[in-house]
């Protein structure tokens, strides 16, 4: 099968468009024929090696351990072992697979998958999974989001932002959208009450207090975030950028743990995993029309490195899609 690999930590150009062998199917195991494959933050860490603190935590410390990148899929069911129950060869799904997906096929488990949204192509279910997942726990369990709630997303319209901000209004809550000015129009398509272009306004200058603030741009201060947050408000931080090449992201994360020990604000880190029942409560959201993912660019399998090497600009309007 055709995939696209990396024998080296580095920039884009380690990627490379190879035949490679499809994988085999072990009892729990579940082949997924990859009709698209999304593009999200970590494809660019986990290809670049950095920061070193993701070397530690399983991926490879010299060199990837798994050569095939990508996470998000879309795509038909295979084959599958002994032991599934939940899936059958034709079975349409999406979901996450560890082994890569930038690939013809790829393997995963049956707790990686659900069904694909019944209204969605593949294209657009493989623009789900991480980013949409990460964007109902940041609100919905770190956050306890409730409805009636003032609601700060940061970053809107990326990938989790755009996600962020309609779950937000699926949950009740008044929602401002921070992005630049590129990014405006697309916020408010999918449902922002305002709209604050960060360039021209500053969203903590103190006129406006939010119940919850979700940080997808990671590059905020967390006292300049805390200034925007109500007394008791509460900060949830995806991801982020910048702290160095050994924590980078991380680094804000770590902080967020220790300030969160002493005031009377809440401050979170997330984590977020891609879990089989959070796939079916998003279909549900996504099949009643209530969610639908914003699509900027879909590329081929053999310019995934273009495609890494925009999203990693920071001006991509939502997401980007690996049509396989």
């Amino acid at each position: 099968m055709k995939a696209i690999v990396q024998n080296i930590y580095g920039p884009p150009e380690v990627l490379q468009l190879e035949d490679i062998r499809t994988p085999d199917v072990g009892v729990n195991d579940i082949l997924v024929r990859v009709r698209a494959a999304g593009v999200d933050a970590g494809v660019w860490h986990l290809m670049s090696g950095r920061p070193f603190l993701l070397r530690l935590f399983g991926f490879g410390l010299r060199k990837p351990k798994v050569r095939v990148r990508g996470l998000d899929v879309a795509g038909t069911v295979e084959a599958v072992g002994a032991n599934v129950v939940r899936f059958r060869p034709g079975d349409e799904v999406y979901g996450t697979s560890l082994q890569g997906t930038y690939a013809q096929y790829t393997r995963t488990t049956e707790d990686k998958l659900a069904p694909k949204p019944s209204n969605l192509s593949f294209e657009q279910a493989a623009a789900v999974p991480v980013s949409a997942c990460a964007a109902l726990h940041g609100l919905r369990d770190a956050g306890q989001l409730q409805p009636g709630q003032k609601v700060l997303v940061i970053g809107a319209g990326g990938g989790v932002g755009s996600f962020a901000v309609q779950l937000a209004k699926v949950f009740g809550a008044e929602v401002t959208g921070v992005c630049s000015a590129a990014k405006t129009d697309l916020v408010r398509s999918v449902g922002a009450d305002h709209v604050i272009d960060y360039a021209i306004a500053d969203f903590a200058n103190g006129t406006e207090l939010y119940d919850l603030i979700l940080d997808t741009a990671g590059n905020n201060s967390l006292s300049r975030l805390r200034r925007a947050l109500t007394r008791r408000g509460t900060l949830v931080i995806v991801g982020g950028e910048g702290g160095g090449r050994w924590l980078g992201g991380f680094d804000r994360q770590l902080r967020a743990l220790l300030v969160s020990m002493v005031v009377s604000q809440k401050i979170h880190g997330l984590v977020s995993a891609e879990r089989p029942e959070d796939l079916e409560d998003l279909r549900a959201l996504i099949e009643s029309g209530q969610v639908t993912p914003a699509i900027d660019r879909m590329y081929p399998l053999e310019e995934v490195p273009d495609a890494i090497k925009y999203q990693h600009e920071g001006t991509t309007r939502g997401k980007l899609v690996i049509r396989i």
